[in-house]
Formats: structure tokens, C-alpha cells, sequence
């Protein structure tokens, strides 16, 4: 259930700003991706391109917010090779296995949530948010985000990887020279265990799959 505290805060005479603390249980909530949403302004720059790296077996960063149009490119920085995909249906893809960088990067043109993974190595998994606004933020260690957007009236939107149901859209207006503080309060689903294989393993994996390909 998301529960909104607003506060009123006098801030710098610009474009209004929004302090969200995310919480669980009364503890901070990292990785918690806040948007918000409102009537079409005039266009924001391009997307451009971003990275999702590869690790230690594992993306970097494990919950990775974007916006619509972004190019992503997936660098595999590990020694072992990786073959990264997702069957998501804002953006099913698939790439070889490889090391490096693959020479193109992959085009997220629609709003969603793209969870990836690796064939190779079953417990990596990553959170790609996709999202149809230039305004959004992920929270720190403290469940803490800042985000700046013009002065007018949003709905405010909230995901995390473990929540335990969709949450609904918080309306709020935002002043310009005013910083509005929110707290949201999350339900979310307990941390599942963590079933990350061991170096061994994925140096065995690697010379298995290095005899089969004759590479």
C-alpha cells in the first residue's frame, strides 16, 4: 500500500522540486524507481545511448531506469563470457555469447519493465525500467531521490522489484520555488535467497562451454 506525507518546504525560486523517502516497514527502501507523469511539455533532449555493465556475474547495476528511446549497450566486463537476453514484452531480445561489447546496442522504444538475464548463469538478473517521462530518479541506500520538473500537476508513480501488487498513481501538484517532501510507504514481497553460483563454478562453466565450441 503506498501512504503519501506531503510537506510543504520553501526552496530556490526555479523549477519546482520533489524530495521522495522511500520506506518498507519503516526501513529506507533502495532501488525504488519514482516517476512522474503529466501533460506533454515541450520536447526534453534526446535519450542517447546508456550502459549496463556485466560484473562479477551480475549487471551493474542491478535496477537500471531509462527513458524511452534510450540505446543500451551491454558490455560484458566478467573473463567468462555471457549471453544476455529478455523475454519481456516491452523489449524481448537476445544476444550471442560473447565478450566485450557487442557491436549494436539495443533500441528500448516502449514503456515497461524488461527484466534480463543470462542463459549461462541463471542468477543474474536485471531490472531494465523503461519509462515515458524525462522526470524520474532511483533511491539511494537511504530510500532517498530528488527530482526536478516544472512547475504544474503530476501523477507520481512508484516500482520496485519486490513489490507485492501494482501501486496506484499518487496525483500531486508541485510549485515553482517550493520543494515538496513525500514519503511513500511500500509493501513489498521478503528478499528471496540468493542462489548466486560460485567462482569455481562459473570458471567450470566457462571451460565446458569453450571444449564445445572448440574456442
Amino acid at each position: 500500500m503506498l501512504l503519501p506525507v506531503l510537506l510543504g518546504l520553501a526552496g530556490p525560486a526555479h523549477a519546482a522540486e520533489l524530495l521522495v523517502r522511500v520506506l518498507a516497514e519503516g526501513q529506507p527502501v533502495a532501488d525504488a524507481v519514482v516517476s512522474l507523469h503529466g501533460p506533454p511539455r515541450s520536447p526534453p533532449e534526446a535519450p542517447g545511448r546508456a550502459i549496463l555493465d556485466q560484473r562479477n556475474s551480475a549487471f551493474e547495476p542491478g535496477v537500471f531506469a531509462i527513458r524511452v528511446g534510450t540505446e543500451v549497450e551491454f558490455p560484458n566486463s566478467d573473463s567468462v563470457q555471457h549471453q544476455v537476453y529478455s523475454f519481456s514484452e516491452a523489449r524481448p531480445f537476445e544476444l550471442p555469447l560473447y565478450s566485450g561489447t557487442p557491436p549494436d546496442p539495443i533500441l528500448f522504444d516502449r514503456p515497461g519493465v524488461v527484466v534480463v538475464g543470462c542463459n549461462i548463469h541463471d542468477w543474474m538478473v536485471g531490472h531494465i525500467v523503461v519509462l515515458d517521462t524525462p522526470y524520474f530518479g532511483k533511491t539511494d541506500a537511504d530510500g532517498l531521490v530528488r527530482l526536478e520538473a516544472p512547475a504544474g500537476e503530476y501523477g507520481l508513480r512508484a516500482w520496485h522489484a519486490r513489490l507485492s501488487a501494482e501501486q496506484p498513481e499518487l496525483g500531486l501538484a508541485l510549485d515553482e520555488g517550493h520543494e515538496t517532501e513525500l514519503v511513500l510507504r511500500l509493501e513489498l514481497r521478503p528478499e528471496a535467497p540468493t542462489r548466486r553460483g560460485s567462482e569455481r563454478l562459473r570458471m567450470l562453466q566457462d571451460r565446458l562451454r569453450k571444449a564445445g565450441t572448440g574456442r
